[in-house]
């Protein structure tokens, strides 16, 4: 039996028709990520979006040391925009960030652990919590280091998706910063999956090939022509998803790897290294509430 919850999240993540997402779902047994591939091969998927909707609050925070070789993000969730934008709340955010990038950790238990004045970060949470009365949880972080190069950051609306990107760099100068936050704005505008073709793993692209295989064979092209359609499919799939194809959000004549080459004829030689990307509440599920029956409840609980 499918359910009605699971064929409003595949119309969600796909865009394709209520019975058609139903029909899918059937198809793959109820297993969500082989209906989202079913619908792509019928054409009928506008888009594979493996990330959940974004419908958590809380804010991301990214520290950079001061010779910018080290640096971190970090997501502190909580459950609505207006402590979101709390200052003690987005004030222990950056506080964390900047904890990751100075301690050795290896986990989300040992970030927590980390001391904060006289207590640790985990307290420093529960206490905020306390005062503010909403929920709150520390949900990932990553960490940079930068021994040839440097790391840059970039904070998209206050906190809703930060970038940090790092570059090996003969000259780990403030322009050579600037082009890799140029570069960092790039993603989180863009959202690339991958660094560079070397960096998309086997079963991604054997699951790509499968589906434009299908997707042509469907089309009705004679076999003969299949695999030439679909190697050039996958060459555009690569440009989609891999940073250094992108073409730059501020200058779309040039692509992110050419742009990087025309920074380094000014200042030395600057190679990508690494990014990452993190977007507010992506993947998690936030309750929809019903306001107008909350309040009616309440109502009949205070009578």
């Amino acid at each position: 039996m499918i359910s009605a919850q699971a064929v409003k999240e595949l119309r969600e993540k796909t865009g394709a028709g209520m019975m058609d997402c139903k029909k899918a779902l059937t198809q793959a047994e109820g297993d969500l990520e082989k209906a989202i591939d079913i619908l792509r091969e019928k054409g009928l998927a506008s888009a594979a979006k493996k990330s959940g909707r974004v419908a958590a609050e809380g804010v991301i925070a990214t520290y950079v040391s001061d010779d910018l070789k080290n640096a971190s993000i970090i997501e502190l969730n909580c459950e609505t925009d207006f402590v979101s934008a709390n200052e003690a709340f987005v004030a222990l955010a950056n506080d964390i960030a900047k904890a990751v990038a100075e301690n050795n950790v290896d986990s989300l238990d040992a970030v927590k652990a980390l001391p904060y004045g006289e207590a640790t970060i985990q307290d420093a949470i529960t206490a905020l919590i306390a005062k503010l009365g909403e929920n709150m949880n520390l949900r990932r972080y990553e960490k940079m280091e930068a021994p040839a190069g440097l790391v840059s950051s970039y904070i998209h609306m206050g906190g809703k998706i930060g970038v940090l990107v790092q570059v090996d760099a003969e000259n780990a100068t403030q322009e050579v910063s600037a082009v890799a936050k140029d570069v960092a704005m790039h993603v989180a505008a863009l959202n690339p999956q991958f660094l560079d073709n070397s960096s998309v793993d086997a079963d991604t692209i054997e699951r790509e090939r499968e589906i434009y295989r299908v997707q042509a064979l469907n089309e009705g092209k004679p076999e003969k022509i299949v695999d030439k359609m679909v190697d050039g499919r996958i060459n555009k799939f690569f440009k989609e998803v891999c940073l250094v194809n992108q073409m730059f959000v501020k200058n779309p004549d040039l692509s992110i790897e050419a742009f990087v080459k025309e920074e380094s004829k000014k200042y030395g030689n600057i190679k990508l290294v690494k990014f990452v990307r993190f977007e507010k509440g992506e993947g998690i599920e936030k309750e929809e509430v019903d306001f107008a029956a909350e309040v009616a409840a309440q109502m009949g609980q205070n009578k």
